[in-house]
C-alpha cells in the first residue's frame, strides 16, 4: 500500500473537496427538502468519473465506482436540521465562511462533509489505479435521517435491492473510528379519565394526576440503582452481569435513558378536570435492550398497573414523505449495534488509518490535544443510519468521519479541511486492505 501517494492525492484534492462543501452548505435541505443536496451530489459525481450514478424513488444519490464482486459502501447523509435561533450564529448558517483551515456552516460537520470526503475518496481509487475486479465502491447520499435515522438504509437494502459486504458511516467521529452506539426509540403514553367540572373535581377522574404518578415511576427508572431492595431498579441494571448478558458491550456503550419529552392533554376547558393526558418518551437504549423490553418496562412500571386498562403504552410511527412524495412508513425504533473491536473491518480501517496518519487520534490544532486525549476506537454518542444498516438489517457497520459530534445542530458550526482531506485519504485506502485481510 503506497500510503504517500495517497495522502498526497488526498491534500491536493482539498481545494475541490472545500468547494463541493460550500455549494453544499448554500443550499437549505433539511429533511423531505433535499432535492438540491441530491442534485448537487450527482452533478458532483458524474464530474469526477463515477462509473454509474443514480437516484432511488426515495430520493438518495448512489454513486458506483468500479466493477468489483465485493460492494464496499461509505454513507453519507446529506438532510440538515433547521438554523434554529438565528441571533445565536455570528455568521449567516448558508453563506458560510472559510479560512485557511476551516469551514462554517449549516452542515458542515453533520454531515456534509462526509460526502465530500467519500466521492473524492472513491476519485483518489480511481486515479490511483487502486480499483480492480474484487470491490465496487458505492457511495450514497442520503435523505430523512435527521426526522427517522435509518429509513433510508431500509429503503436501500429492503426496496432498491442493495446489500453491501459493509458500510462506513462518516457521520463526524471527532477523528476517531467508531464501532457503534446507543440505540433510542420513542414511546408514547396515553392516560383516560372523566372529565367534570372544576368546582367539584372529586366528580371526575383527572387524567393528569394518573400521569403525574407514571411519571414519577419513569424518573425512578433513569435515577435509581439496581439493589436488591429496589423496588423500581434503575435502567443502570444493564451495566450488570447479573441483569444482563450483553453487560460488556452495554459498559463500553453506556446505559440507557429514558426523559420525558413531550406532554398533552384534553380537557373541556380551563374551568374542567383533564379527561386525557399523553406523553413522548425520548428512550436511549444500551446492548442487551430491544424496543419489546423497553415497551413492557414502561407497562410494567407499578403506576402504570395500578391505572390498568386506562394507560396504553405505544411506538411511535414515521410517515413523513421523502422530497419525492414516497411515503414510507417505519416504526420509531433504532436499535443499538456495535461491530467487534477484533472484527476484520474494523481492524482493516484501523490499518488504513494507522498506515496514514499513526497510532492516535489526531486533527486541527485547536482540536488535536483533545482528540489525542481520547482512544482511537470509540463510539458516538448520538444516533446514526447505522440503526438500519446494522440494527435491523445485520450489514456490518463502522464509523469514521470528518467533522465533530458537539458541532452537530449547533449554532456556529464547523468542520476542518484537515479532517475532509484526512477522511478521503483513509476512505481509498481501506478497500483494498480489506480485501487483502479477508483472502
Amino acid at each position: 500500500m503506497e500510503f504517500e501517494k495517497i495522502r498526497q492525492a488526498a491534500q491536493a484534492y482539498e481545494p475541490n473537496m472545500t468547494k463541493f462543501l460550500r455549494d453544499l452548505i448554500r443550499i437549505p435541505g433539511e429533511s423531505c427538502q433535499e432535492k438540491g443536496h441530491i442534485d448537487r451530489i450527482a452533478e458532483e459525481m458524474r464530474t469526477v468519473g463515477f462509473d454509474r450514478v443514480e437516484i432511488d424513488p426515495q430520493g438518495n444519490v448512489l454513486g458506483y465506482m468500479g466493477r468489483g464482486k465485493k460492494l464496499i459502501a461509505f454513507d453519507a447523509h446529506i438532510d440538515n436540521v433547521g438554523i434554529g435561533y438565528l441571533e445565536n450564529w455570528k455568521f449567516d448558517p448558508y453563506e458560510g465562511y472559510e479560512n485557511e483551515t476551516e469551514i462554517g456552516g449549516r452542515g458542515g460537520s453533520d454531515q456534509m462533509g462526509g460526502i465530500v470526503s467519500s466521492v473524492y475518496g472513491a476519485k483518489i481509487m480511481k486515479d490511483l489505479g487502486m480499483l480492480n475486479d474484487e470491490y465496487t465502491v458505492l457511495v450514497t447520499g442520503t435523505v430523512q435521517e435527521e426526522d427517522c435515522d435509518g429509513l433510508c438504509w431500509q429503503y436501500i437494502i429492503r426496496e432498491d435491492g442493495v446489500r453491501p459486504e459493509f458500510v462506513v458511516s462518516t457521520e463526524p467521529t471527532d477523528g476517531g473510528i467508531y464501532r457503534g452506539h446507543r440505540g433510542r426509540m420513542e414511546i408514547r403514553v396515553d392516560v383516560t379519565g372523566v372529565s367534570c367540572h372544576g368546582s367539584a373535581p372529586e366528580r371526575g377522574d383527572n387524567a393528569i394526576y394518573k400521569m403525574a404518578d407514571i411519571l414519577q415511576d419513569v424518573r425512578a427508572l433513569n435515577e435509581n440503582d439496581d439493589a436488591d431492595e429496589t423496588e423500581i431498579k434503575g435502567l443502570v441494571k444493564m451495566l450488570n452481569p447479573k441483569y444482563n448478558p450483553e453487560w460488556e458491550e452495554a459498559r463500553f456503550l453506556t446505559r440507557g435513558t429514558v426523559t420525558v419529552s413531550e406532554i398533552f392533554f384534553t380537557s373541556p376547558s380551563r374551568c374542567a378536570v383533564a379527561d386525557s393526558c399523553s406523553v413522548s418518551l425520548d428512550r436511549r437504549m444500551t446492548a442487551g435492550e430491544t424496543w419489546e423490553s423497553c415497551l413492557q418496562e414502561i407497562r410494567d412500571l407499578p403506576a402504570c398497573k395500578k391505572y390498568g386498562d386506562a394507560v396504553t403504552v405505544s411506538m411511535y410511527e414515521y410517515d413523513r414523505p421523502s422530497y419525492t412524495g414516497l411515503v414510507y412508513p417505519i416504526e420509531c425504533y433504532f436499535p443499538t449495534w456495535t461491530i467487534p473491536e477484533n472484527d476484520v473491518i474494523t481492524q482493516s480501517l484501523k490499518q488504513a488509518y494507522t498506515g496514514l496518519y499513526g497510532e492516535e487520534r489526531s486533527g486541527d490544532s485547536t482540536v488535536d490535544a483533545e482528540r489525542k486525549a481520547r482512544p482511537l476506537i470509540d463510539k458516538w454518542t448520538f444516533s446514526t443510519n447505522g440503526v438500519a444498516i446494522m440494527g435491523r438489517n445485520g450489514v456490518p457497520c463502522i464509523g469514521f468521519g470528518p467533522g465533530a459530534e458537539a458541532q452537530a445542530h449547533a449554532p456556529n458550526e464547523i468542520t476542518w479541511k484537515e479532517d475532509l482531506v484526512k477522511c478521503a485519504a483513509v476512505y481509498a485506502a481501506l478497500p483494498v486492505i480489506y480485501c487483502e485481510n479477508t483472502k
